[in-house]
């Protein structure tokens, strides 16, 4: 499982010009899921978005997580994250799960973070045409893969 997370001030995602997701203050999470992700993968990778320390405390050092900062979720469903592009100019998707497989564990993401954080999270549609805008805080981006444990 791969995620992009961003900081952000304010985010929203649209389908057909229609907003189907939005937050202020939190993050705006790109998600993606290899052939071999698993439940181990969504509950350690949703500890981390919950507890990363990326917000600034009153010193403006980054000290403070999600949760302290009562920020919000928006989660994003991102196949290309598992983009291979070591051969030809046209990425290759084959580690990227089919939907039969992503669309439960992104599902069940939903869930965890939801569950973490203490409320409901906003969302895209999963496979759908989307538009994403977000003003990026800081700017504060960081990669995780949860095959990448060490």
């Amino acid at each position: 499982m791969r995620v992009i997370i961003q900081r952000v001030s304010e985010a929203s995602i649209s389908v057909k010009g229609e907003i189907v997701g939005k937050i202020k203050q939190g993050l705006l999470v790109l998600i993606g899921f290899g052939n071999e992700d698993s439940q181990e993968d969504i509950d350690w990778i949703a500890q981390k978005i919950i507890n990363q320390r990326i917000f600034s405390d009153d010193v403006g050092k980054m000290n403070l997580s999600l949760q302290d900062v009562g920020g919000d979720i928006l989660l994003v469903s991102q196949f290309t994250l598992f983009a291979s592009t070591k051969k030809g100019n046209r990425p290759s998707y084959i580690r990227s799960s089919k939907p039969d497989i992503a669309i439960p564990l992104y599902e069940k993401m939903i869930d965890k973070l939801s569950s973490l954080l203490g409320k409901p999270i906003s969302k895209g549609v999963f496979g759908a045409g989307m538009k994403v805008y977000l003003l990026n805080d800081g700017p504060v981006t960081i990669m995780m893969d949860s095959k990448n444990k060490e």
